[in-house]
């Protein structure tokens, strides 16, 4: 996971804005602290570059702008308890429940909602709704801005002769209004190449720090060119 730190002594209107600053490190899924030089200007700058992205095709982020090399700075708003990760491609659970092959790619994207950070964290509509964790009208705005946010990032790496597997997203509320607030970490956004030629590490498996900056690089060369 990664660790993006939230400022409050902020030199502007703290009742509106946020500012947000990535770490030099993340956590592996054995949940081991692993430091990589400039890795947070990395994250940034991705992050940074995507949201501006989305933005021109009217998807709402909480996003206003880049403040410094490690630091973006967003709406105040208050994030939703779960997160939505839409896959394209066949993941480990999918492919052991319906018995297809790891990596194929599925007819239509999946949406799965997912709360608390267990193994298991898969939750239904029906959870959402009756533990108060959406509410129907949001739910149904988020799904349709989900399936407008894949389409948008697919197409955008398929132009660039690669697949996204994978697409995990947070949401906040702002004022009444539901803004995309996170993320294109390592972590979130799974590719891969469409010519496959072994090189790029596994983003399913970023357990070492050479694996972690190996596959940010891949990312951050996308926005940075």
């Amino acid at each position: 996971m990664i660790n993006p730190k939230h400022k409050n002594k902020l030199p502007f209107d703290e009742q509106n804005y946020k500012l947000i600053e990535y770490d030099d490190y993340y956590y592996s899924e054995k949940n081991k602290k692993i430091r990589i030089k400039d890795l947070g200007k990395k994250f940034a700058s991705i992050n940074s570059f995507f949201y501006e992205y989305l933005k021109e095709y009217n998807i709402p982020c909480a996003y206003v702008k880049k403040t410094g090399t490690k630091s973006l700075l967003f709406i105040k708003y208050s994030p939703l308890s779960f997160r939505v990760k839409i896959l394209n491609s066949a993941d480990r659970r999918i492919s052991k429940v319906f018995n297809v092959k790891q990596g194929a790619e599925l007819t239509l994207p999946v949406i799965e909602y997912h709360y608390g950070n267990e193994k298991e964290s898969v939750i239904s509509e029906s959870h959402l709704i009756a533990f108060n964790l959406c509410n129907y009208d949001d739910l149904k705005f988020i799904n349709r801005l989900c399936s407008k946010i894949n389409a948008v990032v697919r197409s955008f790496f398929e132009r660039r002769d690669e697949i996204t597997a994978e697409l995990t997203c947070g949401f906040g509320k702002y004022e009444g209004k539901v803004y995309l607030t996170d993320d294109f970490s390592p972590m979130s956004l799974k590719i891969f190449k469409i010519s496959e030629d072994g090189k790029l590490p596994d983003p399913y498996k970023l357990e070492t720090a050479g694996q972690m900056n190996k596959y940010t690089d891949h990312l951050y060369n996308f926005t940075n060119g």
